[in-house]
Parts: structure tokens; sequence; C-alpha cells
């Protein structure tokens, strides 16, 4: 397994649950959230984000309105649903959970 892959794997594993956070601050437009998750390091292209937040929407976890544009075509603006917010913070709790457990092992000191 090389590095790279390893990196990649890491970073997908933890896309749904950071594209959830950033909806859940304020109603988003997906190029927003691009350049939140590249401003992050997390680098995302267009053809991975869009099928994602379809897939959150037919789960229950998402919705959209569409806003009126001055310089183009309407927006399409996320929001999180009832369902989703519920399924946010169940993430929000396993990834602490998770967090304090990798940082308990990557802290620990060497076995003698």
């Amino acid at each position: 397994m090389d590095i790279e892959n390893a990196k990649v794997q890491m970073r997908k594993g933890i896309l749904e649950f950071c594209i959830l956070k950033i909806i859940s601050k304020d109603e988003v437009y997906a190029s927003t959230m691009l350049a939140e998750l590249t401003s992050a390091k997390i680098m995302v292209v267009e053809g991975t984000l869009y099928p994602l937040l379809t897939r959150l929407k037919n789960a229950g976890f998402l919705d959209y309105r569409w806003v009126e544009s001055a310089s183009g075509p309407p927006r399409k603006y996320y929001l999180l649903t009832s369902t989703g917010q519920e399924f946010l913070a169940e993430m929000s709790s396993t990834w602490e959970e998770l967090q304090a457990s990798v940082n308990q092992i990557s802290n620990a000191s060497p076995k003698a």
C-alpha cells in the first residue's frame, strides 16, 4: 500500500462528515463547500462532491433551495434537515470518541 493511497482513503472516510459540518453552519452553495474543503487541505472535485450531495439528499439528510443570481443561472443552496442534524450529532459524537482514541494511542509512551 502506498502512502498517497492511504492518505486518500483517510480523507474519503471523513468527507461526508466534513460536508455535513460545513452545511450545518448555514445554507451553502456547492462552490463554497469546495473552497472550504480546499482551504482545509481536503481536495475534492465537483465530480466527487455532487454525487455525495445527491446521496445525502436521498438519505433525507439534506434539502436545498434555488436562489436567483444576478450574475448567472439560479444557485442551489444546501441545508440540513432535522434528520440530517440528528445524523450529524451522532457522527460528531463518534468523531470525538475516535479522535480521543487515536490521540491516546498516538501519545502513549512506548512499552519497555
